[in-house]
């Protein structure tokens, strides 16, 4: 990451990092920090099920990415005692993907399905009945011979995640009981985060260092997790660290590895600036969506989930029906950064 990749960037392939970052996770919802009220209120309706006896209500997790949707899922099934299926909604596509799934759930599992708005509709339709009344209508052969089988499901707990909660269906949404939406993350909370964090990974860092570097995440634990594996880098190199040695992570280590990491005092990473390069240029013209894509090589969802929340946020970047604009605030850093011969 300290290369040319972008470190917001997701690589799902990557399993090494993936394996890290799940052995930070928390293992109870009273270890996890932050989101409060979401916490509290699952905790309520978790508590109430297993005292009636009952299945848990079907729980809809929305937020930006890297807020902690994933994590409170496997947490949710954890408190419950139950299994978790875990699934993409890209990867479901046809009805009989979903059959296959719910008729092998036993009573009270969890059904996790990720990027929940972006499953097919033909797979959607299936969910309908399977969330409300647990069962399935399976259409066999075509034509003249075409009969429908009904399958019964055990009763089961949906969670979906979703960053686009607008993209998801009337009849969908409806049928979740427990909507929740997770908000991005104070400096505060980031910070016992990253101490949570350097606790595990055998590196303690210093309080300062922790708040310094807690500033540059975006308020989501995601960045701030992989900042801090990268920055524990730079920290092993600066002090020639061998195997049995004490490590910890001073200021200077975050400074340097934020740098190696291109993050700057906004927590604008190389992509950010481009992007704004990029609107500048086009002197207060609106740019559309795919022309800002197309010029830094980004999805263009990538752009909508990871990029542009923050800019909108740092009041570098407004939306207009026509496309997107610098603001006032994007030329003064732009125009401050080339006076000091500093380069996007």
């Amino acid at each position: 990451m300290i290369g040319d990749q972008h470190p917001f960037a997701v690589d799902e392939g990557d399993d090494d990092e993936l394996f890290s970052e799940k052995s930070l996770r928390p293992r109870t919802l009273s270890e996890f920090i932050g989101q409060e009220r979401v916490v509290e209120n699952l905790r309520l309706a978790i508590d109430g099920a297993k005292a009636r006896g009952e299945v848990l209500d079907h729980v809809l997790l929305s937020g930006m990415p890297g807020l902690g949707k994933t994590t409170l899922s496997y947490l949710i099934a954890s408190e419950l005692g139950v299994r978790l299926h875990p699934h993409l909604g890209p990867n479901l596509e046809r009805g009989k993907d979903l059959v296959g799934i719910l008729t092998g759930v036993e009573r009270g599992d969890v059904v996790f399905i990720d990027e929940i708005h972006r499953m097919a509709p033909e797979a959607e339709e299936f969910l309908y009945s399977a969330m409300e009344d647990f069962r399935v209508d399976l259409m066999l052969d075509k034509g003249p011979d075409a009969r429908s089988v009904r399958l019964e499901l055990q009763p089961f707990t949906l969670i979906g995640a979703t960053t686009r909660e607008g993209l998801l269906t009337a009849p969908l949404l409806s049928r979740f009981e427990i909507p929740e939406r997770l908000d991005l993350y104070s400096d505060d909370e980031i910070d016992l985060v990253i101490r949570r964090s350097a606790k595990l990974l055998g590196c303690p860092i210093e309080p300062e260092a922790s708040r310094r570097l807690a500033s540059r995440c975006r308020g989501t634990p995601r960045f701030a997790n992989r900042f801090l594996r990268r920055i524990r880098d730079v920290a092993q190199a600066r002090l020639d660290w061998k195997p049995g040695d004490e490590l910890w992570i001073d200021v200077e280590s975050v400074e340097e590895g934020l740098r190696r990491l291109g993050i700057d005092e906004h927590g604008l990473g190389r992509v950010d600036r481009r992007l704004l390069e990029i609107l500048i240029q086009h002197d207060d013209q609106p740019v559309g969506l795919k022309t800002l894509a197309a010029s830094v090589g980004e999805d263009e969802r990538t752009i909508e989930d990871v990029y542009e929340p923050h800019l909108i946020r740092q009041g570098f970047v407004v939306k207009t029906a026509r496309g997107r604009r610098a603001t006032a605030k994007a030329y003064e850093l732009f125009s401050r950064r080339s006076s000091q011969l500093e380069l996007f």
